[in-house]
């Protein structure tokens, strides 16, 4: 359910911004740093868009594989700490404390 409702915000997102292109057609300066030209509105637009998706991607990926390779030195610890465990059993008495261990004289 929530890929379906990420992906519907996704639709609408786009939706507005074919849109909002759409409607802005006429031509604009565009500057560069070694000059200028005149590009559509709508492609600016789309262009600056793609852009901005392209970035987002990429931070996204970087923390994806950080947290990825956290995962697997997590798991990998945990791994470890439950052979561990399993080699050195933890004796329990089955019929709880003894008088010695945690009874007062009074009983409780």
């Amino acid at each position: 359910m929530k890929g379906q409702w990420g992906l519907v915000i996704a639709l609408v997102f786009a939706l507005i911004i074919a849109v909002f292109s759409v409607v802005n057609v006429d031509p604009v300066q565009v500057n560069y740093v070694f000059g200028t030209s005149d590009w559509p509105l709508v492609l600016v637009i789309l262009g600056s868009v793609l852009m901005g998706a392209i970035l987002v991607l990429g931070f996204g990926m970087v923390k994806y594989y950080r947290l990825k390779k956290e995962l697997k030195k997590l798991q990998k610890e945990n791994a470890q700490l439950r052979a561990d465990a399993e080699q050195k059993p933890v004796d329990v008495p089955l019929d709880g404390p003894t008088e010695d261990e945690g009874m007062d004289s009074d009983g409780e």
